[in-house]
């Protein structure tokens, strides 16, 4: 596990002349003896406060201690976020990068994302895409890519459900499909004919008449999981928290598990945004070789395991201060395979 975290852990308050550590722990409305141990905690021993200000020209205050209370991010006990979404509507730019080896390519699009209710403690959200796709900065127009596009309108809106921490649960209109699908292959079979046509619906209709790999397929959606990690939590005293996690950085039923430190930073940014961090590695049984051949588990059963940390993750939120939900984020998962391959997620809101 990575220590490198970034999070401030306290402020600095600058010492005015004939201020005492009591005025300043009373301007801030803490206890004049917690503040000289928080002090004395962050300082170096030069620095430190035996009975009262003799000389320091700042004093470590908490980070959350401060006079504009509107600064301090909302939490319920135990320093938990809740998820909040009812009735929200956000239209949301992606750029997402697939890197294998030296192999780069770039997809870029549009979506917007509804509330639609809450039911049976699940929160359920319509995703329909609302721009071209973008391939390499380039809008899709060659015959084969412009086929696996305008087939996978067939997918949208899509429908999914989330649990109450913000975490993808499950795809809900599967049934849907099959009803859109006449009308999208005849319109398809209008503007294309030939091998490369009966192909691509082949393909599709094997997708979508098959429930069990339709829903692994829109499980391994980047866009979907980055935006629905599930990140509203009890972060604890420290405003932290650590957890095991999956992400679909390769194809494989049994995603590839990351241990990964979450911080949140009390107090929002000079934007109003609230910060959150996550840094981590790959925790894993299963070898490269494992992995190479899609295995769900490991080949080799041993008492004590060693684990594969081959590939790290990474993870930026900025939430809206008063909604606290997602107006930006970016997610970095990576795994040693014969090569290296990496997954980027970028999210940010469009403007209106």
């Amino acid at each position: 596990m990575t220590k490198d975290y970034h999070m401030q852990k306290f402020n600095r308050h600058i010492v005015q002349e004939n201020e005492t550590l009591k005025s300043i722990a009373a301007v801030y409305n803490i206890d004049a003896d917690a503040l000289k141990v928080f002090h004395n905690n962050h300082c170096e021993v030069k620095d430190m406060i035996l009975i009262g200000i003799t000389g320091q020209k700042e004093i470590f205050i908490p980070r959350t201690a401060v006079t504009d209370k509107s600064r301090l991010v909302r939490f319920e006990r135990g320093n938990t976020l809740i998820f909040r979404p009812e009735n929200s509507f956000h239209r949301y730019g992606a750029v997402i990068t697939i890197e294998s080896g030296s192999s780069k390519n770039e997809l870029k699009y549009e979506t917007s994302v509804r509330w639609l209710k809450k039911e049976n403690k699940l929160h359920f959200f319509e995703i329909d895409r609302t721009s071209a796709l973008y391939l390499n900065k380039e809008e899709v127009n060659e015959i084969a890519d412009t086929l696996a596009y305008k087939t996978s309108k067939v997918l949208y809106p899509l429908q999914i459900s989330t649990d109450e921490n913000g975490k993808f649960y499950a795809v809900e209109n599967l049934s849907v499909f099959k009803q859109r699908w006449a009308a999208i292959k005849e319109e398809v079979y209008k503007e294309f004919e030939g091998e490369t046509v009966d192909r691509y619906c082949k393909k599709i209709e094997q997708l979508i008449f098959n429930p069990e790999i339709i829903d692994l397929y829109l499980k391994n959606d980047y866009f979907i999981r980055t935006l629905f990690f599930g990140i509203y939590q009890r972060f604890g005293a420290e405003y932290q928290i650590e957890s095991t996690e999956e992400f679909p950085v390769i194809n494989n039923p049994i995603e590839p598990q990351y241990e990964i430190r979450f911080e949140i930073d009390p107090l929002k940014d000079d934007y109003n945004l609230v910060n959150i961090e996550g840094e981590g590695r790959l925790n894993d049984e299963r070898t490269i070789y494992d992995f190479v051949n899609g295995s769900p588990f490991t080949m080799i059963i041993e008492e004590d395991p060693e684990m594969n940390h081959g590939g790290n993750f990474r993870m930026q939120y900025y939430l809206n201060g008063e909604t606290q939900l997602s107006e930006a984020l970016y997610l970095e998962c990576s795994i040693m395979l014969k090569e290296e391959k990496k997954i980027s997620v970028a999210i940010a809101t469009v403007p209106e």
